[in-house]
């Protein structure tokens, strides 16, 4: 099953922009991504489109952090991407002439609703500066610093 980890890469990106000293370049961020930087500027255009980030031109420009870390929770982000689905769970069939599988499909209904609800309101209350501290914590703890450039190195 193929799963969706924009946010997932959304996330990570927007933690290493937070931590570079000035803007970054699609380029820098795609090695470290280890991906085009045609698919990090698409992913920035729309972040820039939900204000989080904002882009520089020029020499020395590229892509920075438009917000505060605590203003902008994973849900933010989340509605920023689109709302993807959140499970790869579905119906056998929709609309199903059979009393039983009619009876599946509600249980399934009320749970996957119930799920998707707590896990929204998880993402409401985690902020990228709850992120960012947890990274610094775990940064302290390994002894390494981190650079953009050289942290995703093989």
């Amino acid at each position: 099953m193929k799963r969706d980890s924009r946010l997932s890469g959304v996330l990570h990106v927007l933690l290493h922009l937070a931590e570079a000293s000035g803007p970054v370049t699609s380029e820098a961020m795609a090695k470290a991504m280890q991906t085009n930087p045609v698919v990090i500027r698409r992913l920035m255009a729309g972040l820039r489109e939900a204000g989080f980030v904002h882009s520089e031109k020029g020499h020395g420009g590229g892509w920075a952090i438009a917000r505060d870390l605590a203003s902008v929770s994973l849900r933010d982000v989340y509605d920023a991407l689109g709302a993807p689905e959140l499970f790869a769970l579905g119906h056998r069939t929709e609309a199903p002439g059979c009393l039983v599988e009619q009876a599946v499909n509600a249980a399934l209904d009320d749970a996957l609703r119930d799920a998707e609800t707590l896990l929204l309101d998880r993402f409401g209350a985690v902020t990228l500066a709850a992120l960012s501290v947890d990274f610094h914590a775990r940064m302290v703890a390994s002894g390494k610093s981190i650079d953009l450039e050289t942290v995703h190195a093989g």
